[in-house]
């Protein structure tokens, strides 16, 4: 059964990949969290300054210590001393050469669909560093924009609103209910539909799953 459903995820990445690149964003579709590791590795040039949000999905597959480790310039907004201090290190990030990141949802059509409470991380998706690299996994990949939507709203937030101990409804019954609560998760959404430079998304398709 697994050997079935590993096929039917490399057929759908692939036809992916063809969607990405007509968005004139740069894709490859790999097996495994090792291959996307070293995928990442080989797009971003040493010496390249490299900053993250909160993803789940880069450190699953060891992007986040391999940056830390390598020659690189890490804007680690988690090795700050103070609130200060990872202020300015989230502002430089918009600054930085390469910002990596993932996806809460994916279309089939290569729609993307990214939700955040602070948006520091859909304002570098949009616009600041010169490059971003998107880890997805395929079990973010849905059949439509809308579905990606959903997902979104859904699925993500909820589960985020866990990780980082929110107070809201999704974060006492797993269940969206559209709130206003100061905490909501949901204050800005990101839909991306294409990229107008050459060169800046990029896009690493894992066939095992990542994130959530």
């Amino acid at each position: 059964m697994a050997d079935y459903i590993q096929t039917r995820n490399q057929l759908r990445g692939m036809q992916l990949v063809d969607a990405l690149k007509k968005r004139n964003i740069q894709a490859c579709y790999v097996n495994t969290k090792e291959d996307a590791l070293a995928q990442a590795l080989a797009w971003i040039p040493e010496g390249s300054s490299v900053g993250w949000g909160g993803s789940v999905s880069i450190e699953e597959i060891g992007l986040k210590d391999a940056i830390r480790m390598g020659n690189y310039v890490a804007l680690d907004r988690e090795a700050a001393a103070t609130p200060a201090e990872k202020d300015q290190i989230m502002h430089n990030i918009l600054s930085s050469d390469y910002f990596i990141t993932s996806a809460n949802a994916i279309a089939e059509d290569g729609t993307m669909v990214n939700i955040d409470g602070m948006s520091n991380r859909l304002a570098a998706m949009c616009y600041g560093p010169e490059h971003v690299l998107y880890i997805i996994g395929m079990n973010k990949v849905v059949s439509t924009p809308e579905d990606a939507y959903h997902r979104a709203r859904t699925e993500a937030a909820p589960i985020n609103a866990m990780r980082f101990d929110l107070q809201t409804p999704c974060r006492q019954t797993g269940c969206c209910y559209d709130c206003q609560s100061p905490d909501t998760i949901c204050c800005q959404i990101l839909i991306t539909r294409h990229s107008r430079i050459p060169g800046r998304a990029m896009v690493i398709l894992v066939e095992a799953p990542l994130g959530f």
